[in-house]
């Protein structure tokens, strides 16, 4: 079996962070969303063909040609238009596929039972507002006959996922499906070609279903893994008078200086400095290289690596990029007086967070001033500075 990524999405909805990676690049507890999921299928397949193209060397840099001794090749998609365009293009012997879209996240067993299963289908959710998804109908055996996209109206509840298994007839079948009205080709297209000539199956998961779509969804993924502690790790050093009141993991050569208080669980990549007399609380993940300077208290917050956060800062309720320094004195608020939900600038829209707390997004190589504030749900962009004492508004 092999299997097929599609990974050549921008994803705009999640800038700043898009602007220096590809959605499946951005890290969720520790590792990039596309690694959550290729670290649950490679055992299972003896190649995986990544498609590209969105600032494609992030992924190629980091992958490389293989995954623990897993085969890993690219496909860079073309000028085509559509989520299917690449597949096209891909030349495969006579055999299985598993394909994925690589910007969500899936449990091991949702993928153990596709994958095992002996023949072809698809997993799916069952949703109670179909319309904004692409949906599955069911024929009289529970066999899918048909995929919509959008239905205006209702025909089923049962959501596409982006998690397939094919044999190697898709890829001829999508070399012949037109371009739809859009003027892309579409892989609903290519499914319902495929469903004509094989038993599909619609395997609904047992698992969670993590999709990051927006910046703070990054906080929710999180809080998923953090949750899932079972016990606390430590790879490297806690120093005396360290109060734990919850888990933690501590990757190698991170240190817990002196006079830190941690409540709830917190996630500590390598060689990165807490303390001392730091406060960490809620559903907390510190990066790699990252450096917490004394009298620091974060809350609840997701912290990119190689940033530094220095003395009398609060940090809650953050997404906060790579290669940021927060300057001593840093304040803001992360709760409106009206308690409204934090509503965020998307592409040009306030889009609402449906988060009553939310403090700030700050993107890469961005550095702050001191005592610098800002109101809540803003965004600070890449290769930003402030001023001391600045107000974002």
């Amino acid at each position: 079996m092999k299997a097929i990524i599609l990974a050549a999405g921008e994803g705009t909805r999640l800038r700043p962070f898009s602007n220096t990676k590809p959605k499946p690049m951005i890290k969720i507890f520790g590792k990039p969303i596309l690694e959550h999921n290729i670290e649950k299928i490679y055992q299972s397949v003896d190649e995986i063909i990544i498609v590209v193209k969105y600032k494609k060397e992030v992924i190629q840099n980091y992958f490389q040609d293989n995954y623990k001794g897993t085969k890993i090749t690219y496909q860079e998609q073309n000028e085509q238009k559509g989520t299917w365009a690449a597949i096209r293009e891909i030349s495969l012997p006579k055999t299985d596929i598993l394909v994925l879209n690589g910007d969500s996240i899936f449990d091991q067993k949702d993928f153990d039972k596709i994958i095992s299963f002996s023949w072809y289908g698809a997993l799916v959710q069952a949703v109670s507002d179909p319309s904004k998804y692409g949906i599955f109908k069911q024929n009289s055996w529970g066999l899918a006959s048909e995929i919509i996209e959008k239905p205006e109206n209702f025909v089923w509840d049962l959501a596409n996922l982006w998690v397939y298994k094919f044999n190697e007839e898709i890829i001829e079948i999508s070399k012949n499906i037109p371009l739809s009205k859009r003027g892309e080709y579409e892989i609903t297209d290519s499914i319902n070609a495929f469903i004509k000539k094989h038993p599909f199956h619609l395997f609904p998961i047992w698992g969670n279903f993590i999709d990051v779509g927006y910046p703070w969804d990054i906080l929710e993924a999180n809080a998923h893994f953090l949750n899932a502690f079972t016990k606390t790790y430590v790879a490297w050093e806690i120093e005396e008078w360290v109060t734990i009141k919850g888990k933690v993991i501590l990757e190698e050569w991170a240190i817990l200086k002196a006079g830190t208080y941690i409540e709830w669980n917190v996630y500590v990549w390598k060689n990165s400095s807490i303390g001392p007399n730091a406060y960490l609380r809620g559903s907390t993940v510190i990066g790699e290289n990252c450096h917490i300077w004394a009298s620091v208290e974060i809350k609840n917050s997701s912290l990119g690596d190689h940033t530094n956060v220095a003395h009398l800062s609060y940090i809650w309720d953050s997404i906060i990029g790579n290669h940021v320094n927060i300057w001593g004195g840093m304040i803001t608020a992360n709760l409106r007086h009206d308690k409204w939900d934090i509503k965020v600038m998307v592409k040009w829209e306030l889009v609402n967070s449906h988060r009553h707390k939310l403090w700030v997004i700050i993107g890469d190589n961005t550095k702050t001033w001191i005592k610098t504030m800002t109101y809540p749900g803003r965004i600070i962009e890449n290769d930003s500075f402030t001023l001391p004492g600045e107000i974002v508004k």
